[in-house]
């Protein structure tokens, strides 16, 4: 049911998002992760806006992305309240100790599904240093998983004159950056700090591509 909703609104929305975020996708290695993601696998991405979803789903337009979403924005309204429902979100109460969703994360990855999280956990202020230090979630469920995390960069330039980038990075097997000689909270840390640079290294990798490309 899902799946099906989801297809329904980016066919309905198809051309309208190709006017609104006209979403270029650049890639670190397109031998290794292109747009078309097979089996189970987790993306991460830095966040900008609410709208950042709406994109991902066109960026990835071939998978159904199940999207961690902050307890708020299923307070706001009857009507958006459904629609997140109806697209998969996964209810994240960050205020409480409840870890129901990691379960339900693998799960959905072990069937072969894709699961989006926002490492950041919110949209940055102004003044911030952005990305702004992720929280171990993607971490902790790609551990528990066996899940690749799929890391991309989004420049959330949206509504502008010049269209919006967005770069995909090649699959992270959180497992090969485990060290058995720290703890586990540790090592959740340190994997959540190596993502985070990962994500600024795509954006690195993003400012050098548009460069060469704009000296053609």
């Amino acid at each position: 049911m899902i799946a099906l909703c989801s297809w329904i609104i980016k066919i309905v929305n198809y051309i309208p998002q190709l006017l609104v975020f006209r979403t270029k996708v650049y890639y670190q290695d397109k031998s290794v992760q292109r747009r078309r993601i097979k089996g189970g696998a987790i993306v991460i991405s830095n966040h900008i806006t609410v709208m950042d979803f709406a994109v991902m789903m066109f960026v990835f337009y071939s998978r159904t992305l199940r999207c961690l979403m902050a307890e708020l924005m299923f307070r706001q309204n009857f009507l958006l309240t459904f629609l997140l429902k109806i697209l998969g979100g996964i209810r994240v109460d960050r205020n409480s100790h409840d870890y129901s969703f990691v379960s339900k994360c693998c799960k959905i990855l072990k069937k072969g599904g894709v699961i989006e999280i926002y490492p950041e956990a919110r949209i940055p202020q102004p003044g911030e240093e952005t990305p702004l230090p992720f929280k171990s979630s993607a971490a902790y469920i790609a551990l528990e998983s066996g899940a690749p995390i799929i890391p991309v960069y989004n420049e959330g330039k949206y509504f502008k004159l010049h269209r919006n980038k967005v770069i995909i990075g090649t699959p992270i097997d959180v497992r090969e950056l485990y060290d058995n000689s720290m703890g586990h909270t540790e090592n959740l840390e340190n994997i959540s700090k190596i993502l985070r640079q990962r994500v600024i290294e795509l954006k690195d990798e993003l400012e050098e591509q548009t460069k060469a490309e704009n000296k053609k």
